[in-house]
């Protein structure tokens, strides 16, 4: 049995009761990193799905869901009813990325940082400290290349010292790291860490990172905290990319709109486990 799950709905329960979550990125050429994170938190439970995106050619609706709800960055600071912030999936390093970047880490709500968030953190000092004295809680989900710059070391040296190097990232920047990759590392900054062990190959595809930051960030909105979030994002991404092997979907040309269709049904499993 896993543990946690996530609380039980009651009868009564609203999309007000169920979290709300926006996804900041998606600069041109991009807008597909911040859907597919989007789907993935609105198949992740989310009540409220806000998508932010910096392209000036950005869509005004998502036409396989429209229940996402599509802003451009700077209606953001309208939004004063979220519960967990995504900041990085096709965000670019442009200007407007960093005053977008700075934003969220001002906001007092739980923050995601993945992809380029984490790539402009390692390269402006001042993000990192601004990172590190956040008060609410902060997860970043780096794979190694991105955690190598955080660190300013070889990518090589990040593999062959993975738990030490996320309780590093951890520790340095006050949050919970998800460190990506075989064996998917999940370190809080006090000291603890799990190893993750769903998964397989089929994962090592474009746009599977953004979905999973999309999942993290929904579980966060509906309550969890940033480590119980990261292993039970972590965890049922990797299941459901196992579940659709197993269906002879995959895993060579699993992509990853697949992986968050099945994440929805894994979820569910497990809530009907843990409800006996």
């Amino acid at each position: 049995m896993f543990e946690p799950a996530l609380p039980p709905r009651a009868l009564d329960t609203h999309k007000g009761s169920n979290g709300s979550v926006a996804i900041i990125g998606g600069d041109t050429g991009m807008v597909g990193a911040v859907l597919l994170a989007a789907r993935a938190a609105l198949l992740s439970g989310a009540g409220r799905v806000y998508a932010a995106l910096l392209s000036n050619e950005a869509p005004v609706v998502d036409l396989c869901h429209p229940e996402i709800m599509m802003h451009s960055a700077s209606m953001l600071n309208h939004l004063s009813q979220l519960n967990c912030v995504v900041v990085g999936p096709g965000l670019g390093t442009s200007d407007a990325a960093i005053e977008l970047l700075e934003f969220g880490l001002v906001q007092n709500v739980p923050l995601l940082l993945d992809a380029d968030a984490l790539n402009l953190i390692a390269t402006h000092p001042h993000l990192a400290n601004m990172t590190k004295n956040r008060q609410a809680e902060t997860v970043i989900t780096p794979h190694p290349g991105e955690a190598a710059r955080l660190l300013s070391i070889s990518t090589e040296s990040i593999q062959q010292n993975r738990t030490e190097s996320a309780l590093t990232l951890a520790n340095t920047l006050h949050a919970t790291c998800v460190l990506k990759g075989a064996g998917t590392i999940c370190a809080n900054h006090d000291g603890s860490w799990f190893i993750n062990t769903s998964g397989n190959p089929g994962l090592a595809s474009g746009g599977t990172g953004d979905v999973l930051s999309g999942i993290i960030g929904s579980l966060i909105a509906q309550g969890l905290n940033g480590i119980s979030a990261a292993k039970l994002g972590v965890y049922v991404h990797g299941a459901a990319a196992d579940a659709l092997v197993a269906q002879n979907i995959g895993p060579v040309g699993l992509t990853a709109t697949e992986v968050a269709q099945q994440v929805r049904q894994i979820i569910n499993q497990l809530n009907k486990i843990e409800a006996k």
